[in-house]
């Protein structure tokens, strides 16, 4: 009796003092400062329906990462100021996260032109910079602290466009010339040069090549002109403004080819899929996340349950596969990071970043030297049977058919684009 009432103070004891101890913890934690990381991001302007859509991501691992505990035992706090889509607002709003907020930590918001501002500064402090979306910018700084969230390989304008040629020669009847067209702008001259030496690649004989300037309208006389020539692929380099006046242009004229598409921006966002419709259909696009049952990426689908829950009371893309799954994967590396150092040494997480393969949302990311992803994968679908302007329909398969990687591929392309808009 004496042993067994000893035995049982003792353990009374000792669950009092673990839990003790625990409650200790907590409230050391509690007591820590808390992680900061920086950012600017499009809130308004040009670049704000993505830039939200990208924050309502962040702020989703954020949540996560804080009912795990945080990292470094610090509940993580974001900071971060509205750059308006204005690049010249960028180099004051990373100064004042460093200097004024004394941010622990910095990642880009989005778009080439809002992280190329931000570089000098991430170079002076010898700063981890993972940013979201910038074409090639790395290209002119050769900065090793530059990591970029998206999946164009490599050579960033090459891969990119590189992804439409490999999905085009599929095609039943092999092509042997293209047309390539692009607007006058930074983005369009990148991949259409990306598109030359590609075509170059496949033999391709080029029978148009032009530019049409930024204010264009009425692309009618453009695809009519490309026509002429009779080209076995069309390829266009757009921006989101000026992906559906040249699909409708292209419905409007009858043109005949066997492949056209491109590296048309716009198409993975679910307001241009509402407006265009059927219109989409034959069409062979660049997408970043396609409802297809090879795409089984782990955490995709519980993140994209999650985002898209959220998406119309905040306001942003109710889709979100073009943006949010990269927005939310630069915060998981960020994390992972952090978590293996066990430390904000900014070398010792350059070194970690550059060494290692991560597990993301969005598929295994393993970084070049130059900061882009060691093996690209540029998602090009071909839009079939799409039926309305009801979104929904793009949540499961089918409307979206992978031609292009290989190793995602759910479908035949269709050829010619005439038979394949029926």
């Amino acid at each position: 009796m004496f042993v067994s009432s000893m035995r049982r103070r003792v353990i009374v004891s000792a669950v009092t003092l673990l839990t003790s101890f625990g409650i200790m913890s907590a409230s050391l934690a509690q007591n820590k400062p808390p992680l900061r990381i920086g950012f600017g991001m499009g809130l308004t302007g040009g670049m704000a329906a993505n830039g939200k859509a990208a924050l309502v991501s962040m702020e989703i691992w954020r949540e996560e990462i804080n009912k795990k505990g945080g990292l470094l035992g610090r509940q993580v706090e974001f900071v971060y100021y509205d750059d308006q889509s204005n690049p010249s607002l960028v180099p004051g709003i990373y100064t004042k996260l460093l200097d004024i907020d004394k941010v622990d930590l910095v990642v880009s918001g989005y778009g080439t032109n809002l992280i190329a501002p931000a570089m000098p500064i991430a170079m002076q402090r010898n700063l981890l910079f993972i940013t979201l979306f910038g074409t090639n910018v790395n290209a002119k700084f050769n900065y090793p602290g530059y990591f970029q969230m998206m999946p164009n390989g490599k050579e960033p304008a090459v891969g990119l466009s590189g992804g439409f040629f490999d999905a085009a020669m599929t095609a039943k009847k092999k092509p042997t010339t293209v047309a390539i067209v692009g607007g006058d702008n930074e983005f369009a001259a990148m991949t259409t040069e990306g598109a030359r030496v590609v075509a170059k690649k496949y033999n391709l004989k080029v029978v148009y090549d032009k530019t049409y300037p930024p204010n264009t309208t009425d692309y009618t006389p453009i695809l009519r002109a490309v026509q002429a020539t009779n080209p076995d692929i069309v390829y266009f380099a757009s921006y989101p403004n000026e992906t559906p006046g040249v699909i409708r242009a292209a419905r409007e004229i009858g043109l005949k080819t066997e492949v056209f598409g491109g590296t048309m921006i716009g198409l993975g966002f679910a307001a241009i899929k509402k407006q265009l419709g059927p219109l989409l259909n034959g069409v062979v696009g660049y997408e970043l996340y396609a409802a297809e049952k090879t795409v089984n990426f782990p955490g995709i689908d519980n993140f994209l349950k999650i985002y898209q829950a959220r998406a119309e009371k905040e306001g942003v893309d109710p889709l979100g596969y073009y943006l949010p799954p990269y927005a939310y994967a630069q915060m998981e590396i960020l994390g992972q990071a952090v978590e293996k150092i066990g430390s904000l040494d900014q070398k010792k997480l350059i070194d970690y970043v550059h060494s290692t393969t991560f597990k993301t949302v969005v598929g295994d990311v393993k970084f070049a030297a130059n900061g882009e992803w060691e093996v690209g994968r540029p998602m090009y679908v071909q839009y079939r049977g799409v039926k309305g302007n009801e979104i929904d329909q793009f949540r499961k398969p089918g409307p979206s058919a992978i031609i292009s990687p290989k190793e995602l591929k759910s479908g035949e392309l269709i050829t010619p684009y005439q038979e394949a808009i029926k």
